[in-house]
């Protein structure tokens, strides 16, 4: 069992504790706000099960139907994610209408707040491993159900907050106000959690910095070859796809071309975890003005 779907599994293990912990602290209360975190953190075990799926499923090797790998399964779990979040919020706003409709006071909220801030306490520890461990691992679907859990913590901050201020004031509105305040906040997040995967999906290029790496291992190890151009970056969870033209000078052999794309796939590899790497070759007549000079220093 790989350290990804682990902690996926443990993603579902925390998800369910943390789920009993805020069900029992809305069952003792009675309190909208209390009700509304509850329903947001069945998504965190709706979504843990889609992600220990999609996992399994992008770490199975390429086959005829799948040249290139299963990698992008993971943003799916992401996207679906992103939709079960903003339905949470929409179930919330329901009973945040209900209870601003009709007010009621809250029983034993100092009970139900412990036990609501004993399960918070347990999603940002979580959620600090799965966001630091998945972007280690590069795994999508793991930095997206911890970002997830971040936006739960605060949540139910904010949840706890309303309730005790009700309680202080007797205003009990506040409680069902503060339920709506939580579905508009998770509608933003699930709505961010969507576009990111999405983008993902389109075959978005890599960050700035990544692509400055790529074109300066270029630069700097094909030594022998004219220049480099069109280079072209994805990234597919834990694999990023490069690609780029070689001009070569027209009486180099086809061993020496072959030699100096191996040396420039070596040193990709090195600097760019899980590269996957195509290199076409192309004689000197080739050369575009756009393209970068090879084999020198890149920090001339």
């Amino acid at each position: 069992m790989t350290t990804t779907i682990k902690l996926a599994l443990g993603s579902l293990l925390i998800g369910a504790l943390v789920l009993g912990l805020k069900v029992l602290a809305w069952w003792i209360t009675g309190s909208v706000a209390l009700l509304s975190d509850a329903l947001e953190s069945t998504v965190n075990i709706a979504t843990a099960i889609a992600a220990i799926i999609a996992i399994r499923i992008a770490s199975r090797p390429a086959d005829a139907n799948h040249p290139y790998g299963h990698h992008k399964a993971e943003y799916f779990s992401a996207v679906l994610e992103g939709v079960m979040i903003i339905l949470a919020a929409l179930l919330i706003l329901r009973e945040a209408y209900a209870g601003l409709a009709n007010p009621i006071g809250v029983e034993t909220p100092v009970l139900g707040l412990v036990l609501n801030g004993v399960a918070t306490a347990i999603n940002g520890a979580w959620a600090w491993v799965l966001i630091s461990r998945g972007k280690t691992l590069k795994s999508p679907a793991l930095v997206a159900d911890g970002r997830h859990l971040i936006t739960d913590v605060f949540t139910s901050g904010g949840v706890a907050l309303g309730l005790v201020l009700a309680v202080v004031t007797g205003w009990w509105i506040l409680d069902p106000a503060m339920a709506a305040l939580v579905a508009v906040n998770i509608l933003w997040s699930g709505s961010k959690v969507v576009k990111e995967s999405l983008s993902s999906l389109m075959d978005e290029a890599v960050p700035e910095d990544t692509l400055k790496t790529v074109q300066q291992v270029i630069i700097r190890e094909a030594g022998g070859a004219l220049e480099a151009h069109d280079v072209r970056t994805r990234q597919a969870g834990t694999v990023t796809f490069i690609d780029f033209h070689l001009v070569v000078p027209g009486e180099t052999t086809v061993f020496d071309a072959h030699e100096i794309c191996d040396r420039v796939e070596a040193a990709l590899a090195d600097a760019v975890a899980g590269a996957r790497i195509t290199i076409h070759v192309e004689p000197e007549h080739k050369t575009k003005p756009t393209g970068i000079a090879v084999g020198c220093d890149p920090a001339m």
